[in-house]
């Protein structure tokens, strides 16, 4: 005879003290006035339909520059005015974060290689390989990641 394990009968088998435990453990923490979180675990805000979470305003990537986003290991450039790109921040060379950009170069201090901001190619070696894209997008004022 097979039986299914349910919440119930778990509770049954338990006691008091076992039972008690466990509806803490399955409780959450919140209420049950059917309120819920605006973002998806992803960063989706279903209102508005944005996906990824912001990374920086518009304003904050200069034009001919970038910025590194060191915790997401990443590197987001404005090639041009209006024009935005994104790479990983990991050197192709030997996997060394990069520090800087500038002078039209997104810079790795490890070796001295150096990668264009307007496609990730190499510049300078050691590096044989550009950087990866990455995923954003941009929105009103907003870069995100996606």
């Amino acid at each position: 005879m097979t039986y299914e394990t349910t919440r119930r009968t778990v509770l049954l088998a338990t006691g008091v003290t076992g039972a008690t435990a466990l509806v803490a453990a399955c409780g959450g923490g919140g209420d049950d006035s059917g309120s819920t979180s605006t973002k998806s675990p992803t960063g989706e805000d279903p209102a508005s339909g944005a996906a990824g979470r912001v990374l920086a305003d518009i304003g904050d990537i200069p034009v001919g520059g970038g910025k590194i986003f060191q915790d997401e290991e990443v590197v987001v450039t404005q090639p041009e005015e209006g024009r935005f790109k994104a790479f990983s921040a990991i050197c192709t060379h030997q996997r060394c974060l990069v520090s800087t950009v500038s002078d039209g170069t997104i810079n790795c201090p490890c070796h001295g290689s150096k990668f264009k901001i307007a496609d990730g190619a190499v510049a300078h070696g050691p590096a044989t390989r550009p950087l990866p894209a990455e995923q954003i997008t941009v929105e009103g004022n907003s870069i995100r990641m996606t």
